[in-house]
């Protein structure tokens, strides 16, 4: 019963076109799901897909205004089938996204699971619980680390 109902989750997600979809309406559909569902979406080209459409949208989330002067590089660390890398960086009142590990030294690195990485990005997981479950691991800068949110526009489900 279970894999039949995850079966049907990843078929109507696959079936989406996530360039449509709302980031609100995007919350609302990993709030709906469980840790192991969202675990179990996210496979192959749909993982792809997904990553591939919330990295592409941090540029249009991110508030200059809140971050200022800041200058930093995130590191993103998302593990699952596959360690996938992405970084953020902000400077000068801009957000640039890169896939993949550069050469720069990162100010902060988060390390997490697919599940765990939806939950944030969707505005439906606390990272400061997060870190202190362990499902969110910080390397570097502690600090930005746990006010990285307030920098980008994060939908409420």
């Amino acid at each position: 019963m279970a894999d039949n109902s995850s079966g049907k989750v990843t078929e109507e997600l696959a079936a989406l076109d996530f360039a449509a979809v709302s980031p609100e309406e995007f919350a609302r559909i990993v709030k709906g799901l469980s840790a192991k569902q969202l675990g179990e979406v996210m496979h192959g080209e749909l993982r792809t897909r997904v990553l591939g459409e919330v990295f592409g949208r941090m540029k249009q989330q991110f508030r200059p205004e809140a971050a200022g002067a800041l200058t930093a590089l995130i590191r993103w660390k998302i593990t699952g089938d596959t360690e996938v890398v992405y970084e953020t960086s902000i400077a000068d009142g801009t957000c640039a996204v890169s896939e993949g590990r550069s050469d720069a030294e990162p100010r902060t690195t988060l390390i997490m699971a697919d599940a765990e990485f939806l939950k944030l990005v969707s505005g439906n997981g606390n990272p400061i619980t997060m870190f202190m479950m362990r499902k969110l691991k910080v390397a570097g800068d502690v600090g930005l680390a746990s006010g990285l949110t307030r920098y980008f526009d994060i939908p409420k489900a």
